[in-house]
């Protein structure tokens, strides 16, 4: 803050409940007493703390249709109330009660960015992406070189681009972090700090990841000894092209998420018939072992966007049976992924950044919101109802109206990771990127 002078009280009173709010920049909150100058910051933390309640709450009730098709989404206003990190309840609107007013904002489940490497940024800094030669394996001679350098500050950058994606409004993020021979468990140590830090206003799940390799370079001590830490997923890269052995490599990373309960998620770019081979022994072992059901993920996939019709078709069946998620980076450059095919069968498709302002790709912007725009475009879904299909790739899964126009979200009990958007509907919010007026992160305003 520029002015010294201005009092904590009155830095609490004007950044959450008037003139503008702190992640994003925006008016939001506002109470009836906010005005009277007389509460105390014990009262003020009351207001906003386990317990509060938001009126004047947009949100999606059903779907309008006109000779069959969906023409527009019905909102209502409502009353809700937060309880110790969850929805308590769900209420008739009052909007002349003394509570937070949410100006008739859509509420929206907060994002979810399902794919990024927090762990490895220039964020906050300007650095082009510099000509790359020999592909993967030449990106990790260059980050054996320049890692050292970027751990030094590694935590502070997370930070801010944890910010960077609480604006766009993100609470939550998997992202992968890399566990190799030159910064060995030093990656995951520096992003737990950043988390730790983050604790009550955003949430992740990470991934062991094997960024140079599991034998290509000997990473194999450094993911044993991750995968007794505090990770989610098991990771891996390319094992044809990287490690020059599809089998070994996947059984290595099954056998490691088995013995220490953990899911699998790998980065599998190569889009050949060894992209094919990967994904179909994949999905025999997990078929093997069904209690990775559910816990199975294979970020980016190519393979799949090289299919004809009918073999997409196929592998997306098995998928689903298999019940491995695909995460995809959204757009491909000339590659046109199968996303629709996937979802019409059910398979778990969600999105993320990947990189952001680093030595991979400096075009990241922090929305996951933006990615459900791209994915609408590039696949056509301009209709009320596709616009608001495509919001799953920014939630991760709920969204407010099933496919029959049912509300199904939100309900009571559900946990208050919460998105405000000035839009009228998700449809809308999709199409214009609306802006982000305000984000609860477990019942926390951020």
């Amino acid at each position: 803050m520029k002015n010294s002078n201005i009092t904590r009280k009155d830095f609490l009173r004007n950044s959450v409940f008037g003139v503008a709010g702190l992640a994003v920049g925006s008016s939001f909150l506002n109470t009836a007493t906010a005005s009277t100058k007389t509460e105390t910051d014990s009262e003020i933390k009351t207001l906003i703390g386990k317990n509060y309640t938001l009126k004047n709450v947009r949100l999606e009730t059903g779907f309008e249709y006109d000779e069959g098709e969906v023409v527009r989404t019905k909102t209502e206003l409502f009353c809700i109330e937060i309880s110790d990190g969850k929805i308590k309840a769900i209420s008739p609107n009052k909007p002349n009660a003394s509570v937070i007013d949410a100006k008739g904002f859509l509420m929206l489940p907060a994002f979810r960015d399902m794919h990024i490497h927090l762990d490895k940024t220039f964020y906050d800094d300007w650095h082009a992406v510099k000509k790359r030669t020999g592909g993967v394996k030449g990106m990790i001679a260059l980050e054996q070189q320049i890692l050292p350098e970027m751990l030094k500050t590694s935590t502070q950058k997370a930070e801010k681009l944890i910010a960077l994606l609480q604006s766009h409004g993100t609470s939550f993020a998997r992202s992968h972090v890399n566990i190799e021979p030159t910064s060995k468990l030093q990656s995951l140590k520096n992003l737990q700090k950043a988390l730790e830090n983050k604790k009550n206003t955003f949430g992740a799940e990470l991934v062991a990841f094997p960024q140079h390799g599991v034998f290509y370079t000997d990473s194999v001590p450094y993911l044993k000894e991750a995968a007794k830490m505090d990770i989610d997923f098991i990771g891996g890269l390319d094992p044809f092209s990287i490690d020059g052995a599809i089998e070994k490599t996947i059984d290595f990373t099954v056998q490691l998420a088995l013995d220490n309960n953990k899911g699998i998620d790998i980065h599998l770019h190569e889009s050949g018939e060894s992209g094919v081979k990967t994904i179909d022994y994949l999905i025999a072992k997990v078929n093997e072992n069904t209690n990775l059901k559910g816990k199975t993920f294979l970020s980016h996939c190519f393979a799949l966007g090289k299919l004809d019709k009918t073999r997409q078709e196929e592998m997306a069946e098995k998928l689903s049976n298999a019940q491995i998620g695909i995460v995809s980076t959204v757009p491909f450059g000339n590659l046109i992924m199968p996303i629709p095919t996937l979802m019409k069968y059910g398979v778990n498709v969600m999105t993320g950044n990947d990189s952001i302002i680093d030595h991979w790709n400096t075009f990241g912007t922090g929305s996951v919101l933006q990615k459900a725009n791209l994915a609408a475009q590039l696949y056509g879904q301009a209709t009320e109802f596709g616009l608001s299909r495509m919001l799953k790739l920014a939630t991760a899964g709920p969204i407010p109206l099933d496919d029959k126009g049912t509300q199904q979200w939100p309900k009571t009990g559900d946990k208050a990771d919460l998105v405000f958007i000035d839009a009228t509907c998700s449809a809308e919010a999709v199409s214009r990127m609306s802006p982000i007026r305000m984000l609860i992160h477990n019942g926390n305003i951020v």
